[in-house]
């Protein structure tokens, strides 16, 4: 399903970007991805303040809001629950044709895939792969687009494929000298002596979701905090997962082709986020 801005609902196969869309030519753009369920959109607000920072990061004109909320609104009045209760929601932000200066955006809907839900209760075998710079590194390099959530996914995309041509299910990327980061499409959270810790922000990308544990876990008695963690963290934790807005949370089984235990607190997660089915 695709809406536009103005709430109308159009059909996915009708064209609406023109063939020198920036976004389409040179991923000039930007996007953010939100889970909805039984016709509730999780954290929207959050998405929308993501992706005008986004923006804001690759000097796009700021979205248009009403504009995107609109078009959600229309995805959800129009979904049928009943048949998919969970529905992901892509809001694409693009700087438009070149020379016109007028951006394009639109909301695309998907049913989650089954492989994310599988990974939810199964869990998720990962590769830790060199991402070639460190993270605070890149903090005050603006052109490098630290934190933006820019349409330029393609090493994302092809780390993911080389995990699944390798045995795993998803990556962790790490600095040169053994730094966590992220993933290409999730963040990473580790169980450490009962408290959850989770690699600092500088330089990559903000996570909603793990905004929402972090709030959770702190009205629970949990402790979460943000600290520098490496490879190393791995041989001492009690657990550890990749959070994300549409798959939210999975525990890590597998670590380079090694077992890796599960957190005793893995349900207490599980609740505290809300997962769907758990």
């Amino acid at each position: 399903m695709v809406a536009l801005l103005d709430g109308t609902l159009i059909d996915p196969s009708q064209p609406i970007v023109r063939a020198d869309d920036q976004g389409v030519v040179r991923g000039d753009g930007v996007f953010d991805a939100l889970l909805a369920v039984d016709g509730d959109a999780r954290d929207l607000d959050a998405h929308l303040d993501r992706l005008a920072v986004s923006a804001g990061l690759l000097q796009l004109p700021d979205p248009d809001r009403e504009g995107f909320v609109r078009a959600v609104d229309a995805v959800l009045a129009a979904w049928d629950w009943g048949s998919d209760p969970e529905v992901v929601l892509r809001m694409i932000h693009t700087r438009g044709a070149e020379g016109i200066d007028i951006p394009n955006g639109w909301v695309m809907a998907a049913p989650l895939d089954e492989g994310s839900r599988r990974q939810r209760t199964d869990g998720v075998r990962v590769l830790l792969l060199d991402r070639g710079f460190d993270g605070t590194g890149i903090a005050d390099l603006p052109w490098l687009l630290p934190g933006a959530k820019s349409l330029s996914y393609g090493i994302n995309m092809a780390a993911k494929r080389y995990a699944v041509s390798n045995g795993a299910d998803d990556v962790v990327f790490t600095t040169p000298a053994g730094g966590l980061l992220e993933g290409p499409t999730s963040s990473v959270v580790l169980d450490i002596d009962g408290e959850l810790v989770t690699p600092a922000q500088e330089g990559i990308l903000r996570s909603i979701t793990v905004d929402d544990l972090e709030k959770a876990a702190t009205g629970a008695g949990l402790t979460m905090r943000f600290a520098p963690l490496d490879t190393s963290d791995f041989g001492r934790c009690r657990g550890a997962w990749l959070l994300s807005s549409g798959r939210i949370l999975a525990r890590i089984t597998h670590l380079d082709g090694e077992p890796l235990q599960a957190s005793p607190l893995d349900a207490d997660l599980k609740r505290l986020l809300e997962v769907p089915g758990a």
